[in-house]
């Protein structure tokens, strides 16, 4: 019978678009949540992370699962998961909780979240195909997400190691760490903080070859996703 519509073998390119945008607002959702993040860490006086600060970089993790499209089973998880850590961070901002006891474990805690985060934007991202809004949008989150978890990698050592990370004659704070931290991402290397132990020049040094590594290969596989692909002869 001629004249009827012959089944689609997959979605429409109308549905393809509004996934694509669906998905590059929630990587705007994601920056958003980021740069609330970077605030509330940027103004604290001390090395220690605020039980508030750590609820935006728990969403953040959580919004990511779900723009990825990651598994059902994954993403309950990772809700349950991070609802514990979240509940807990309240308990602990409402009781007014601070020193090492609180301090280690939420940077323990955010440097996990935050080297999580970024594996999963480029295991999803790696898969698709051409450059549109939704791979740039991954692109920079990634990038951020990389420096802020380096950011509480200087913490954690500054929570348990006895010594200032940037010696006594520059104030040591969360703040300065993530300041730091991008500067050596970007290899900017401004200078007025400087590591002084082994320890903390290793980890600026590894954090350096990760960013321009990060350039080379994660962003530029994020950018062509496998458009290589296209270029395969199908067999006949």
């Amino acid at each position: 019978m001629t004249g009827m519509p012959l089944a689609s073998g997959g979605p429409s390119v109308e549905a393809r678009e509004g996934l694509w945008t669906r998905r590059a607002t929630g990587y705007g959702v994601v920056l958003a949540l980021l740069v609330v993040s970077y605030g509330l860490c940027a103004v604290q006086p001390s090395t220690d992370p605020s039980p508030w600060a750590f609820l935006p970089m728990l969403a953040t993790v959580a919004v990511v699962f779900s723009v990825t499209g990651a598994s059902r089973i994954a993403q309950r998880v990772s809700w349950v998961v991070l609802s514990a850590a979240g509940l807990a961070a309240i308990v602990a901002g409402a009781l007014g909780a601070d020193g090492p006891v609180l301090a280690i474990p939420l940077s323990a805690a955010s440097m996990i979240a935050l080297l999580v985060a970024p594996w999963v934007i480029i295991a999803h991202q790696v898969t698709r195909r051409g450059l549109d809004l939704e791979a740039l949008l991954a692109a920079v989150t990634a990038y951020i997400l990389v420096g802020m978890f380096f950011a509480f990698v200087y913490n954690l050592m500054s929570q348990i190691a006895p010594d200032p990370l940037f010696g006594s004659e520059n104030p040591d704070s969360l703040g300065n760490q993530l300041f730091f931290s991008f500067t050596a991402l970007t290899t900017t290397g401004y200078g007025n903080l400087v590591p002084v132990g082994t320890g903390g020049q290793a980890v600026a040094i590894a954090e350096a070859i990760t960013g321009q590594l990060f350039l080379i290969t994660a962003v530029a596989r994020i950018m062509r996703g496998s458009s290589a692909g296209r270029g395969t002869p199908t067999p006949a």
